[in-house]
């Protein structure tokens, strides 16, 4: 039997292995260049490839065939800012001295890549863009660079600009066999330049200089403290019973941020109004006097929760309390950082139950907030079913969205989670959301409660099939401890099945903010 599997494999047409180029491969690589590169000058000497080597081994690769080479990529590491996008293929390669390669640089620069055109069927050169990536990766380099010839450009010189023919080109109006490769292996067009490749006649000495980025790249890793990929995160699906004090409330409250951290967790989330418990304690008849007597207590509770989060390690939403300032009654959420700070985000959309028993007012700013995990956002409840606010958080770069939530029945809950899950698919991001369960017998307007707390991912193949990473037992008093991959929203947005962000028409809408006079 394996005889004859060695046989067979004799006998394929071919045996390709993807290898970094050696000095003995000179002779193949000069045949195939000097046939691909016959008008402009052919290939580089034996001293210089030798150079090249001896510069940035890793960076020159091939393609081999039962042991002939038959492509290539020829590539070094530039410090982008001492050239710019003003630059010439003769400054890159400096007379085949490549002096221009740094090894402390912080880009990856395309030189040539080749293949012989009895290959040019096999898809060669993607796989060799594909080693470039991977190489650009493991380095840490911000990106690829490469001047783009434009060879098609010669049959329509006469016609059309050079900016008119690589927007047809993009568009798929043209083709072009060299920009039309390169945008189909995900290289987006940065300038058009010209006298980059001064002999290049059938370009007529354009080029486009193009831009593969690293959606990987990180600033220089700090040894301690540094960005997390995976975020593991807590959301606690909240009983409302009754309480006798402040410190009563506080010991349940410790109990469930204890429970989180001892799950190595970097964020625990409280529902919307968990406090409400004290509005019993109140003793007030009306609704609205009794949510602003609570509101007595938000200042309290903020503060230890502070304290918790230092002592416990775990950053803290507090959920959202009232706030009663200037005569106005706000609902709030309180950001309880582990180094000690904190934040806060207003709701903005009262609902008009809020509106009628309390008198509730909404905010007036949305905020993203930095933390060790990555930048998150918050939206209280309502606020999620407004899609323009998570748009304006996923432009400023928002990974996670926090929802904490207070829903009465079930059919105001779905409200919440159907756009909660729409939010994570349009705006390529993670959305947690999380509410309170139980009945409070003396406290009217928040007597009854429905919840069934949930993480939520986009829709792709890299995530959960249905796009939910975790869910709760519906109206029960419970946690969720779920890991959140912050690389793969990165693969999502460059490489996704579909690319919501990437591809929004703003030559056709946008979207901005309001500026109040009084802010």
């Amino acid at each position: 039997m394996s005889d004859k599997n060695e046989e067979s494999t004799e006998h394929t047409e071919h045996k390709l292995l993807l290898r970094q180029l050696q000095l003995k491969d000179y002779n193949e690589v000069k045949e195939i260049m000097e046939t691909v590169y016959s008008n402009m000058g052919g290939t580089w000497t034996r001293k210089e490839f030798s150079n090249l080597l001896k510069k940035f081994p890793e960076g020159q690769i091939c393609i081999e065939d039962k042991g002939r080479v038959v492509a290539g990529a020829l590539s070094l590491i530039v410090d982008y800012s001492e050239y710019g996008d003003k630059h010439t293929y003769e400054q890159i390669v400096d007379r085949g001295t490549f002096k221009s390669h740094d090894p402390e640089g912080d880009t990856l620069y395309g030189i040539d890549v080749f293949v012989h055109p009895d290959y040019r069927n096999l898809r060669l050169g993607r796989r060799l863009y594909d080693a470039r990536k991977e190489m650009c990766e493991n380095l840490n380099l911000r990106g690829i660079i490469a001047g783009g010839r434009i060879p098609g450009y010669k049959d329509y010189a006469n016609k059309l600009t050079p900016a008119k023919y690589i927007e047809m080109v993009r568009n798929k109006e043209l083709s072009d066999p060299v920009l039309s490769f390169q945008l189909s292996n995900e290289f987006h067009v940065r300038k058009i330049m010209k006298n980059y490749l001064p002999d290049d006649k059938d370009s007529r000495a354009y080029a486009t200089l193009l831009e593969w980025v690293n959606v990987y790249f990180e600033e220089k890793e700090k040894l301690i403290g540094g960005k997390k990929t995976v975020v593991r995160i807590g959301i606690v699906q909240w009983q409302m019973r009754a309480v006798k004090s402040l410190d009563d409330m506080m010991q349940q409250i410790e109990f469930f941020v204890d429970t989180v951290s001892s799950y190595k967790s970097d964020i625990v989330v409280f529902p919307e109004f968990f406090n409400a418990p004290l509005m019993a304690l109140t003793k007030e008849d009306s609704p609205s006097e009794a949510i602003r007597s609570m509101a007595e207590y938000t200042d309290e509770i903020r503060e230890q929760m502070i304290h918790l989060a230092l002592s416990y390690n775990i950053n803290i939403i507090a959920g959202s309390m009232p706030e009663y300032y200037d005569n106005k009654l706000y609902n709030v959420s309180y950001l309880c950082r582990r180094d000690g700070t904190y934040d806060k985000q207003y709701k903005l959309h009262v609902t008009p139950d809020e509106s009628h028993y309390w008198g509730m007012r909404g905010g007036h700013k949305l905020k993203i907030f930095d933390t060790d995990i990555g930048k998150i956002g918050i939206l209280i409840c309502y606020d999620v079913e407004f899609p323009e606010l998570a748009r304006m958080l996923s432009d400023m770069d928002m990974k996670i969205l926090f929802v904490p939530y207070w829903t009465d029945t079930k059919n105001a809950y779905l409200r919440v989670r159907r756009c909660a899950q729409a939010r994570a698919i349009e705006n390529e991001c993670y959305v947690a959301i999380t509410g309170s369960v139980g009945n409070l017998p003396k406290v009217e307007n928040m007597d009854i409660q429905y919840s069934q707390s949930a993480v939520f991912s986009p829709s792709d193949f890299a995530f959960p099939h249905d796009a939910v990473v975790a869910e709760a037992t519906p109206n029960t008093e419970m946690t969720l401890i779920a890991d959140l991959d912050l690389d793969l929203l990165k693969d999502l947005n460059t490489a996704g099945s579909v690319r919501n962000l990437r591809d929004r028409r703003k030559d056709l809408y946008n979207l901005s903010w309001v500026t109040r006079k009084e802010d």
